[in-house]
């Protein structure tokens, strides 16, 4: 065939068609008499119609094919009707076709049927003034449509460039109407089979889906996609393309969310349309009359499509229970052929994704789930809804109700219910427990194998152990829970419950604490410590030594204290006798000079300087080598003698000796001096003051030995000598005065 550049429009005899009016007797007017003769016993009694009957003839020839049949029934149709002329100025574009005889192989009669179904309008008899302009009229070659132009006249718009006139109107028969026209109508399918012919010439796929007004929803499809330039390239591609109304059918199934494939907005539904559209193409060029039963790998990996028989034709099967049945075929491009369908093809990806718009999120399975009613509770205290509720996927293994109890229950007293969780830091253990129960990804039941699993409680692992011919969940824990329900399908995941909330090992550790006295507690009810017990309760800081802390104490033995009051002196038989504000001051600050902050163990004690709760003040770990003892201001260091005596809120380590920062020291060095007193009756050159300080009988003798403080500038004896000499000879002494 030559390739068609458009068909030749002219004008051709007018066809006379008589009318048969008779009149009644009371003279009223004529009445139109019913026509008797049925679209293609009309169009046999028209010589300008010959070559249109010869073609539905021709075409009937064809197994299956039965357009006499169709034209002669009840109807009603309205059938646009080409003359003879028409027939030969076609006959003239083409090669190998000189008449009707030359259409002799049975897909070149399937071709004349194909042009004849598309010149009929089923279901309705249109007059020409029931015509509008830019009508369009749904032809019998389904798919395919026509549209009416009113200028000046009545014409009809094919798929070609140029337009068919009627030339004469409203013929009526007994099944329908029929309209004369100047020019065979040609479909997109025929146009596209004219133009094949040249190989690598035509329109591409994406062309004819482009210039396809049933396709125009494919059409926007694939530009989301972003498949225009592969389905441009050289192929060659057989695309099985859905009509509009097989988009519209499926936008429908999805419901409100998705009114136009303008809802493909997200990432992943973009994604999700690319691999429904090359689901459609299968590589390679497949005419109709090489169909055959048998799977098809299609340009979506991985995917096939079933081409099952159906009659004396096929049907396409894709991952669902409902074929496309093929609406069009051989529609040939540059690079491939297509067939219309009409239902949008889905693989299997595309049958989850319909299915999860109708399922819940895991938070929404967890609220309706009564015997999940204390995990929603958890969930909504530790605010993890909103994640929850994500895009996800995730798998949750969650713990029923009877699981929180029995957590409850090893809390104790001061937990009854998740209401009890009502600290920042006992949301946030709660928290990490609920992040410990979920895995990233969706892991079905029959996706579980034995080995450790990353949570979203990040640097913790749950473990998926064999038992038997099942799994149970193993935690920080050494007790397994138990999956008691599989595979609660959600829109973004999949959840597992499970008989026990699963605990890592800060949970434990928590848990652990909750049987712990505080440090205060531990000090007063170890005998060895009553001392110490004495000495927090003098300075006021058993409370202090109660919060939450953590807190490290180095904490001295009786021995320890006993040895400190023996340096002090006979003024300090007891911690009693720190009674002055200035001694309790001091007490304080020695026994914060014990206190660390943080919780340090024995097996990270590191050799260095740590900072105390003396603010200003530093201890110093001394050793190697896993021994260790600690210095303070003086040069004796004290021995650990018994480590991590674990506290709720934090550690002791025991020691042999006070450590004394450097205001202790100097304390005790205060106790060591005389009074001035004392020092001026033991110095031989102020014999004269002490003498002098007798003799004024004033008092003074007590005052500057009591505890001052003061300052003397101390006259010795030789300035004593010298006074005397002034006074004259009545003053040679003291005793003078």
């Amino acid at each position: 065939m030559k390739k068609m550049i458009g068909l030749r429009s002219s004008i051709f005899m007018v066809l006379a068609l008589l009318f048969a009016f008779s009149c009644d007797d009371n003279d009223d007017g004529p009445a139109v008499q019913e026509p008797d003769m049925n679209i293609v016993e009309t169009a046999q009694d028209t010589d300008a119609l010959d070559s249109l009957v010869a073609a539905l003839l021709k075409a009937d020839e064809n197994e299956g094919t039965n357009l006499v049949g169709t034209l002669s029934s009840e109807g009603s149709f309205t059938v646009f009707a080409p003359t003879n002329e028409a027939f030969n100025a076609l006959f003239d574009q083409l090669d190998d076709f000189d008449d009707l005889d030359d259409f002799d192989e049975e897909a070149e009669k399937d071709i004349l049927a194909t042009i004849l179904s598309y010149h009929v309008i089923p279901g309705t008899a249109a007059l020409s003034s029931d015509l509008s302009d830019e009508q369009v009229l749904p032809t019998a070659l389904q798919g395919e449509s026509l549209e009416v132009r009113l200028d000046d006249g009545v014409f009809i718009k094919d798929d070609t460039t140029v337009d068919a006139e009627v030339i004469i109107a409203n013929v009526q028969a007994s099944n329908g109407v029929v309209h004369v026209i100047d020019k065979v109508l040609l479909p997109e399918a025929v146009i596209q089979a004219i133009n094949g012919d040249n190989e690598g010439e035509g329109d591409s796929l994406v062309d004819i889906v482009v210039n396809t007004e049933a396709l125009s929803i494919l059409e926007a499809a694939v530009i989301k996609a972003d498949l225009a330039e592969t389905l441009s390239g050289e192929g060659p591609f057989t695309v099985f393309a859905p009509t509009d109304d097989a988009f519209v059918a499926l936008l429908e199934i999805l419901g409100d969310d998705y009114s136009d494939l303008d809802d493909f907005d997200e990432e992943a539904e973009i994604a999700l349309l690319t691999d429904i559209l090359l689901y459609h193409v299968v590589p390679g060029k497949v005419l109709a009359a090489d169909l055959e039963e048998g799977s098809v790998p299609t340009a979506f990996e991985g995917n096939s499509l079933h081409v099952n028989a159906s009659g004396e034709t096929f049907v396409i099967g894709d991952a669902s229970d409902v074929d496309a049945n093929i609406t069009g075929t051989d529609i040939l491009a540059s690079n491939g052929v297509a067939h219309t369908i009409d239902k949008v093809l889905l693989p299997q990806s595309a049958l989850d994704f319909v299915a999860t718009l109708n399922q819940k999120n895991l938070v929404e399975i967890v609220v309706e789930t009564e015997p999940l009613s204390l995990l929603e509770e958890a969930v909504l205290k530790a605010d993890l809804a909103g994640t929850l509720s994500g895009e996800g996927p995730f798998t949750v293994f969650a713990p029923t109700n009877d699981a929180f109890v029995a957590l409850l229950d090893v809390l104790g007293d001061d937990y009854t219910s998740v209401d009890d969780f009502d600290e920042e830091a006992e949301i946030a253990l709660l928290t990490d427990i609920l992040l410990y129960h979920v895995v990233p990804g969706k892991v079905l039941e029959a996706d579980l194998q034995p080995g450790s699993v990353p949570t979203a409680f990040e640097g913790n692992s749950l473990h998926v152990n064999a038992s038997g011919d099942t799994f149970v969940i193993g935690d920080a824990s050494d007790v397994d829970a138990n999956i008691t329900g599989t595979d609660i399908l959600a829109s973004n995941g999949v959840a597992h419950t499970i008989d026990k909330v699963l605990l890592p090992q800060s949970a434990l550790d928590f848990v652990a604490t909750l049987n712990l006295k505080n440090l205060v507690e531990i000090v007063v009810e170890t005998d060895d410590l009553s001392l110490l017990e004495e000495a927090v309760l003098k300075a006021g800081l058993a409370e202090t030594l109660s919060s939450d802390g953590p807190f490290t104490v180095f904490a001295p033995t009786n021995d320890a204290f006993v040895a400190l009051l023996e340096v002090l002196g006979d003024d300090y038989h007891s911690l009693a006798d720190f009674d002055e504000p200035a001694e309790i001051a001091l007490l304080t600050d020695i026994l914060l000079y014990h206190v660390v902050s943080g919780q340090v163990l024995e097996g990270d004690l590191q050799p260095g300087s740590v900072p105390t709760a003396l603010q200003g003040n530093n201890l110093h770990v001394n050793g190697s080598d896993g021994s260790f003892s600690i210095g303070d201001a003086s040069d004796v260091d004290a021995h650990i003698t018994a480590t991590d005596i674990l506290a709720s809120n934090g550690v002791a380590h025991t020691i042999d000796k006070v450590l004394l920062p450097q205001s202790a020291l100097d304390f005790v060095a205060s106790l060591q001096l005389k009074t001035i007193v004392e020092i001026a009756v033991e110095t031989d050159d102020l014999d004269l003051l002490v003498e002098a300080l007798t003799q004024a009988d004033a008092g003074l003798v007590e005052l500057l030995g009591g505890e001052g403080s003061f300052t003397v500038f101390a006259p010795d004896n030789h300035a004593f000598v010298d006074l005397l000499g002034l006074l004259g000879d009545d003053y040679h002494s003291i005793a003078d005065f």
